[in-house]
C-alpha cells in the first residue's frame, strides 16, 4: 500500500504540524506533499527529516514569507499534485489540502482542522481586521473569496471520509459541506507538561498566547485592570503587544515571548489559566490542565469539549458565556469561591484524553477500518 500525506504548507511548526508529525509516526514510509516547504532544519527534524513534494508556488517570489498572498492560486496549485500512484491519501487541511484530485480506486481521508475560516463564516471578521471590509480592494477580495468558497464546496465531494479535530469543527463541516465527520482530537504533548505536586501554587493568574485580535488578550487585561488585588501574568508576543502593554495596570505583568521552560513553570505555579478566545480546539488550555491547573475560559467552540465546567462531576474549570470584562470578572469570582472542588488530579486526568498515543490509536483504527471496507468493495488494492 502506497500512502501520500498532503499538508497545506510547511512554513512554521504549530498545531497543525503537530498533527502531521503524529500521522507521519503512523506512516513513516509515506510521501509528503505541500503547497510550499520552507521548514528550517530544526522544524524538519520534527517531521523526521522529510521534504515535501511542492507546487509551483514554491518558486514564486517571497513564497517563504508572503505565501498567503497567493491564496487565489492555491486551489489550482493543489490540484496539480499528481497522486495517481497512491492507494491511501490523508490530507491535513485548514485551507486547500483536501482539494487534491483522487480517483475512485483510491481512499482519501481528510483530517480537517477547519474549513477555510476566512472564506466562510469568519470572512467578515478577517476582512475587518485586515481593513478590507470597505472600498474597491474589498470588492476584489470578496470576489476572490466567493470563488474559493465555490471551489471548496465542490472539492468536498472528492473526500471519501472527513475527520474533524473537534465536534465544534464537525458542525462547521456539516454546515459548509453537508458531510458527516468523525472527531479525533488532535495530539497534545501532555507529558511535557507534567503535574508536579511538589511545586507550590502561587497567587497569580496566567494567560499565554500570540497577541492577535481574536485571542482577546486585551480583554483579559482590561478585566484584571479592574481587579487590582488580583495578579495577572501574560506570556506571548505579537502585533498587539505594544497596545496591550500600554494599557496594562500595575497588577498585570507582560513577559513577552518566553521559552518552553518558563511557560511550563508558570503554568505549574498559576492559580488558574485564563483563556478568552473562541477556538476550534485550543491546545494551551489542555496543556494547563496537564499541569493540574484549572482553566477559566470562554464557553464556546472547542473549549466546551476540553474543559469540564464547575457544574460537572469532576470540574476542571469555569466558563464565562460572553466575551466581556464583566463576565470574566464573574468567572474569576466563581472560580475563587469553588477553588477547593477543582482538583489538580482531575485536571490532569482530563488532559490525558488528548495524548499523542490516543490520537495515533484512534487514527490508525479508523483508517484501518475504512481500508478494509474499501478492500471488500474493490477486491484489493489497485
Amino acid at each position: 500500500m502506497r500512502v501520500a500525506i498532503v499538508h497545506d504548507w510547511l512554513v512554521t511548526y504549530a498545531g497543525a504540524e503537530k498533527v502531521l508529525t503524529e500521522i507521519l509516526r503512523l506512516y513513516p514510509e509515506a510521501d509528503l506533499f505541500s503547497l510550499v516547504d520552507h521548514f528550517n532544519e530544526e522544524d524538519r527534524k520534527k517531521i523526521f527529516g522529510k521534504k515535501a513534494n511542492t507546487t509551483f508556488i514554491q518558486n514564486l517570489p517571497l513564497s517563504k514569507t508572503k505565501y498567503r498572498n497567493y491564496l487565489s492560486l492555491m486551489p489550482f496549485a493543489i490540484e496539480q499534485l499528481d497522486l495517481s500512484g497512491y492507494d491511501l491519501i490523508i490530507s491535513s487541511s485548514h485551507a486547500v489540502a483536501k482539494g487534491v484530485i483522487t480517483g475512485p480506486d483510491q481512499l482519501h481521508i481528510s483530517y480537517v482542522h477547519s474549513p477555510i475560516r476566512y472564506a466562510w463564516d469568519l470572512q467578515y471578521q478577517y476582512l475587518k481586521e485586515a481593513n478590507l471590509n470597505k472600498g474597491f480592494k474589498s470588492l476584489i477580495v470578496k470576489r476572490m473569496l466567493k470563488k474559493i468558497r465555490d471551489w471548496d464546496y465542490r472539492t468536498s465531494n472528492g473526500v471519501d471520509y472527513f475527520l474533524s479535530n473537534s465536534d465544534f469543527i464537525g458542525k462547521r463541516i456539516w454546515k459548509v459541506y453537508r458531510r458527516e465527520s468523525y472527531t479525533i482530537y488532535p495530539p497534545v504533548e501532555i507529558n511535557s507538561f507534567n503535574n508536579d505536586i511538589s511545586i507550590k501554587r502561587e497567587d497569580f493568574y496566567l494567560t499565554a498566547s500570540r497577541m492577535v485580535p481574536y485571542k482577546k488578550i486585551d480583554l483579559i487585561v482590561d478585566a484584571f485592570n479592574e481587579m487590582p488585588t488580583k495578579k495577572l501574568i501574560v506570556i506571548g508576543t505579537g502585533p498587539d503587544f505594544k497596545k496591550i502593554q500600554a494599557k496594562a495596570g500595575p497588577n498585570v505583568t507582560l513577559l513577552g515571548y518566553q521559552s518552553f521552560k518558563v511557560l511550563k513553570e508558570h503554568m505549574q505555579k498559576a492559580k488558574a489559566f485564563v483563556f478568552a478566545a473562541e477556538e476550534d480546539f485550543g491546545i494551551t488550555p489542555v496543556e494547563a490542565q496537564a499541569c493540574g491547573t484549572p482553566v477559566i475560559a470562554y464557553g464556546k467552540g472547542g473549549l466546551l469539549e476540553t474543559v469540564h465546567d464547575i457544574d460537572s462531576d469532576k470540574p476542571t474549570g469555569v466558563f464565562f458565556r460572553k466575551q466581556t470584562i464583566e463576565d470574566i470578572q464573574k468567572a474569576v469570582s466563581t472560580f475563587e469561591k469553588n477553588y477547593s472542588i477543582i482538583l489538580s488530579s482531575n485536571c490532569r486526568s482530563n488532559a490525558e484524553r488528548f495524548s499523542p498515543e490516543n490520537f495515533r490509536d484512534k487514527l490508525e483504527n479508523y483508517v484501518s477500518s475504512k481500508m478494509k471496507e474499501k478492500w471488500k468493495v474493490s477486491g484489493g488494492y489497485k
